[in-house]
């Protein structure tokens, strides 16, 4: 496995629901330490390497947080009640492995519900609510459960292993969404370390975005960024069933540069420079128009008196359940084109770019 992948592999499989980011805050930590000693994070968890001192400052973040679930009650017979920590769609659940992160150590249970037997023809056509289902660690009781180490409140997060699939730049792994954005800022910290732009960048991740861009807002308050770029991901539609106007992304055609989502439309000077890089350097990019859902963009940009922000995602095929799927040039592609933006944003280009004179 090249260095790459194991940077990957590490990222998708170390663990890191909202609020309980403390494993994968530490895997960033000690790869942003590779690159800078200069470290910043906020009081939430959310943190960002630092090259360079002087000039406009720059944030690049990804988010660090993946969707899981927490342990709401436990029943007289052993086992677990969940409720979602991000959004959650009841059918990619039922009969899925998952890891619940105890005091004592890790638990492996699987998510269950009514056999489909006992069900009847009208509860089978509806999605099952999670509220319904449960997770067996095979405890036979309350007490034995609670013996294993389970507390209400305990974490719960998917199993998946990163895996390149038969055709190898596919990558499948469980938290693509966003360790994506995670191993794109790293890699940009690892570019700029060799050589640094006119500017100050900060890059790193966020934590609790999947349950309100909370960490967005409290990193953006603490740098005071001239420029944000959130990294994270989008929806591929190159998948049966979907159509161009539901997802008009592919996975290998290039990241994806965001020209609207739910809670962000790109500053129009920013998002044109963006693109004319990319045109110029023959760096293969892909235009989405999203209506629903958003990203720590929609916090970056309202910092202050505003802040030019825009969206650098990759194409993801599942994400928001056990498995996702990227292309890895797109992820290569996505660092080059940061970075190459990155050495451009001056001072005086920066400041062309405020307001709309």
């Amino acid at each position: 496995m090249n260095t790459n992948h194991q940077l990957m592999k590490t990222l998708t499989e170390t663990e890191g629901n909202p609020g309980f980011e403390k494993r994968i805050y530490d895997v960033m930590k000690k790869e942003i330490y590779k690159h800078t000693d200069k470290i910043i994070t906020d009081k939430l968890g959310s943190i960002v390497g630092q090259v360079g001192s002087d000039g406009p400052k720059i944030l690049i973040a990804g988010h660090m947080d993946e969707v899981g679930f927490m342990v709401s009650h436990i029943t007289k017979n052993g086992f677990l009640r969940i409720v979602p920590l991000g959004g959650w769609w009841g059918h990619v659940l039922l009969s899925q492995r998952v890891k619940v992160l105890t005091q004592k150590g890790d638990l492996t249970g699987v998510v269950g519900s009514k056999a489909p037997h006992v069900l009847t023809l009208e509860e089978r056509k509806k999605v099952m609510d999670i509220d319904k289902m449960f997770v067996d660690i095979g405890a036979s009781s309350r007490e034995e459960a609670e013996s294993f180490g389970v507390a209400v409140g305990d974490p719960v997060s998917t199993i998946c292993p990163f895996e390149p699939l038969s055709n190898p730049k596919l990558l499948l792994s469980r938290t693509w969404d966003n360790r994506a954005g995670c191993y794109i800022a790293l890699r940009v910290l690892e570019k700029l370390k060799q050589k640094s732009g006119p500017n100050q960048v900060f890059s790193g991740a966020t934590v609790q975005e999947e349950v309100g861009l909370r960490g967005a807002e409290t990193l953006a308050n603490l740098i005071q960024p001239d420029i944000a770029f959130a990294v994270d991901v989008g929806v591929a539609g190159d998948i049966p069933g979907m159509n161009p106007e539901e997802a008009s992304v592919s996975l290998g055609k290039g990241p994806i540069v965001g020209f609207m989502d739910r809670s962000m439309i790109p500053h129009r000077k920013l998002r044109d420079h963006v693109v004319s890089i990319a045109k110029e350097l023959s760096i293969p990019y892909q235009i989405d128009i999203m209506t629903g859902g958003g990203t720590d963009a929609g916090k970056f940009h309202v910092t202050n008196s505003g802040v030019p922000t825009m969206v650098v995602s990759v194409p993801s095929r599942y994400i928001h359940s056990h498995v996702s799927v990227v292309q890895e040039d797109d992820l290569e592609n996505a660092i080059e084109l940061l970075y190459q933006v990155i050495l451009t944003l001056d001072s005086t280009k920066v400041k062309k770019m405020e307001g709309l004179e």
